[in-house]
């Protein structure tokens, strides 16, 4: 989301808080997260990378009752992808399984692999024996943030039981957590030939198809899912995606190489193709900067102000989005302009990092990342910020994580600024490549802020200061 206020003097007005609580585990690991809840032998919690859990035994205690910001871009809009599957495998009945499959804090493969081989004559339990410990095995990754190794172990899954529904469904959702479209529409399919009323594989082909921007199928399957079973997050990603079609239903199309343009019919088409063209001299751009491609083609909306604002439903400071679509209002241009051109290599920059980060990359860094590959630089909000930083008034890298759509105007200045300078000062300091390395370890940290320590050997707090510091020594000339 590209902000649409120039931000002067800055005045740190924080994020609304909502209570929020910290996860204490054995290890002495502190989680900050919300909605913190004790289901069976687990505890479940919600962070900016979705619906994590540790197993009870991990936990020393939960300290109830903190502060985490709940002001927020959601990175997916109303139509994010769930951040819990939709159906788990069941261990009733081989609890042992799963308990002897994942023990002190480890993967036991030999136990696995002496399982597999029980199950080569086909017996039926010894085949649920080996996709229960797969299944503890794949959750185990999951808690990890390791989505390509939990695949891993839910195909060697359906190698035994290909027709699963459990094994089928949990492999086409972490694809669609890794951005596959394709792959995870592959194992949907199949899951809809071994089910073919199940709500939930309708609800994951809504998901898939809607982010290919295929919205008449997403809303052909939201229905159907929902005619099955009610569900809220269904019900909310159908109402969105209806919003889009019958906003869309009379636009013109274009495409390039890596796009998919719609555009109101009242806009010049000479607009709509020097915007294809903009955007792939960009992507090129991107491309070279975060040493990755986009897989999958990127869909681009091009709106009046008031569709936007209608469709979208954004704060009003927002001057365009990026929830798995490029969303820009370019009322009243005929051609392309600087500031534009601008918003587009922004929002573009947001679709490489979900798509290079599976979309674990937080708010914060994603923003930074945009703003300065767009070209801005902090000399202007240096010396407030600094002034910020220096009265302990700022606000920590920890609690930017999570979505920036409920901010009030004063608040998203500073978010986006603070953001800003952090990514100026770790390119100066490391260049673009520990940006890149940064993002290339998101997926399979456990936290961001684990991510970046392991590039830039520095926690939130040592960033955060030494932030403040450049901006001081680089910008500030007398405070």
């Amino acid at each position: 989301m590209r902000l649409l206020l120039r931000v002067g003097l800055l005045v740190l007005a924080a994020a609304a808080a909502v209570a929020a609580d910290t996860i204490v585990l054995k290890s002495g690991r502190r989680i900050t997260a919300t909605n913190v809840a004790e289901e069976g032998e687990r505890i479940y919690y919600e962070t900016a990378a979705g619906r994590l859990s540790f197993p009870k035994s991990a936990v020393e205690r939960i300290e109830r009752g903190g502060s985490y910001s709940s002001a927020a871009e959601g990175k997916n809009g109303d139509v994010e992808i769930p951040p819990a599957p939709p159906a788990v495998i069941s261990s009733q009945g081989y609890e042992e399984v799963f308990k002897n499959a994942v023990h002190d804090g480890a993967i036991d493969r030999e136990y696995i692999s002496k399982l597999e081989g029980e199950a080569q004559g086909g017996e039926a339990r010894a085949v649920n024996r080996v996709v229960v410990a797969q299944h503890a095995a794949g959750q185990f990754q999951i808690n990890a943030g390791n989505l390509e190794a939990a695949i891993g172990h839910y195909r060697r899954a359906l190698n035994y039981a290909p027709e699963n529904l459990g094994a089928l469904l949990m492999t086409s959702y972490l694809h669609l957590r890794r951005s596959e479209f394709a792959s995870a529409l592959d194992y949907l399919e199949r899951a809809r030939r071994v089910a073919p009323d199940s709500p939930d594989v309708a609800a994951g082909l809504g998901w898939a198809y809607y982010r290919q921007n295929k919205l008449d199928l997403a809303v052909k399957e939201w229905r159907r899912s929902l005619a099955l079973r009610p569900n809220p997050s269904v019900q909310r990603a159908l109402e969105k995606a209806e919003r889009d079609m019958n906003e869309e239903a009379s636009y013109r199309e274009g495409e390039s190489s890596h796009f998919q343009l719609r555009y109101n019919g009242a806009q010049s088409p000479l607009l709509a193709r020097e915007v294809l063209r903009t955007l792939e001299r960009h992507f090129g751009e991107i491309e070279s900067a975060l040493n990755f491609s986009p897989t999958e083609r990127i869909g681009v909306i091009l709106y009046t102000e008031q569709a936007f604002v209608d469709v979208t439903r954004a704060p009003g400071w927002a001057g365009a989005l990026n929830d798995g679509r490029i969303r820009v209002p370019v009322q009243g241009l005929t051609s392309m302009t600087a500031e534009l051109s601008r918003t587009l290599k922004h929002e573009l920059t947001h679709s490489f990092v979900f798509q290079k980060t599976r979309e674990r990359c937080p708010v914060w860094l994603n923003e930074g990342i945009a703003q300065y590959l767009e070209g801005k630089r902090s000399e202007e909000n240096a010396a407030a910020l600094v002034q910020i930083y220096e009265s302990g008034r700022g606000v920590s890298f920890a609690m930017m994580e999570g979505s920036w759509i409920g901010l009030p105007p004063q608040a998203a200045g500073y978010a986006y600024a603070w953001s800003l300078a952090a990514v100026e000062y770790m390119i100066q300091s490391g260049g673009m490549g520990d940006i890149e390395r940064v993002l290339g370890r998101l997926p399979s940290s456990s936290s961001a802020e684990e991510a970046v320590r392991g590039v830039i050997r520095s926690d939130y707090a040592d960033l955060e200061k030494s932030t403040s510091a450049w901006l001081k020594k680089t910008y500030v000339k007398a405070l």
